[in-house]
């Protein structure tokens, strides 16, 4: 009986080695509710060192091998996304770590059994894929949320403007709009009212929502009701104003989307239909001219 390769023995070692970290990674439990809530209650105030949560020993070794810059990051977009439960910063974490751990052991191999240039610069890249997927996977979650609260917003104006001019005072507005609601922005409005009603300024508060959702629109409509609040303007001008700002912008990017058909269209067109047109067309001239050469 032959015996393994080296090659193939480390190779079959990294995946085992590397799978139970992988699955811990990306398919653990979410978070339960007390720790979510408890998370949420404390996030950004500075606490005890004997009263802050201790993470468990996969937790604290990834946050080690990772820079601090990256673990903002993920904040960041963590909080743009919404704070999904599946994807916990600390998972995220650890999975580009782990992820590019075996993507370079498997490079390394790779580049071993055939060594040149271009096989180091595949393997290279190959890596850096790797190590930064699950932070791609997390930014596009966040962009479609912040698309989905941008298309929400000018309605969800519209709504709080109607329960404004009939009386409602400017949260409790925000309040019904946000149970009439069902997307990421009721959610964040919701978020919002919370957190001012456990004693959070409602400058601070509103501040808060328009950084944590990164939408360009919802921070300029926060800052219009900031400064209204602050020289005692009437909210329901601010909110008709926003409403009809928000209205217009959300139509001139439907007219600047559909005027960007034509160019993209013309790429598939270009690369994929005309060829076979011409195929189709062109092929059995082709055909008849090469066979009236040919028996000439």
């Amino acid at each position: 009986m032959s015996a393994v390769p080296p090659p193939v023995l480390a190779a079959a070692l990294a995946v085992a080695l590397a799978v139970p970290l992988l699955g811990w990674a990306l398919l653990a439990r979410p978070q339960d509710a007390t720790a979510r809530a408890r998370a949420n209650l404390i996030r950004g105030m500075e606490l005890p060192t004997a009263a802050r949560p201790r993470a468990g020993l996969p937790s604290r070794l990834a946050r080690a091998l990772t820079p601090a810059g990256t673990v903002d990051r993920l904040n960041r977009l963590a909080s743009s996304a919404g704070r999904p439960a599946e994807w916990p910063v600390p998972r995220l974490v650890a999975a580009k770590l782990v992820l590019a751990a075996v993507a370079a052991v498997l490079a390394l191999l790779v580049v071993t059994a055939r060594p040149g240039l271009l096989t180091v610069l595949m393997a290279v890249v190959v890596t850096g894929v790797a190590y930064v997927l699950p932070e791609l996977l997390l930014y596009s979650r966040a962009q479609e949320r912040q698309q989905a609260i941008a298309l929400e917003l000018a309605d969800t104006l519209d709504q709080m403007t109607i329960a404004v001019e009939a009386g409602l005072g400017f949260e409790s507005a925000m309040s019904r709009a946000a149970r009439n609601g069902r997307g990421p922005l009721a959610e964040e409005l919701v978020r919002t009212l919370q957190d001012i009603g456990v004693g959070q300024p409602r400058r601070e508060a509103y501040l808060a929502l328009a950084e944590r959702t990164g939408v360009p629109d919802l921070a300029r409509f926060i800052r219009a009701v900031v400064q209204a609040d602050a020289y005692g303007v009437s909210i329901a001008d601010v909110l008709r104003t926003q409403a009809a700002e928000m209205r217009l912008k959300r139509r001139q990017r439907a007219e600047e989307k559909a005027m960007q058909i034509p160019v993209k269209v013309i790429f598939p067109l270009i690369l994929c239909i005309l060829p076979t047109l011409f195929i189709v067309l062109l092929g059995p001239a082709a055909l008849d001219i090469a066979a009236t050469f040919g028996g000439g």
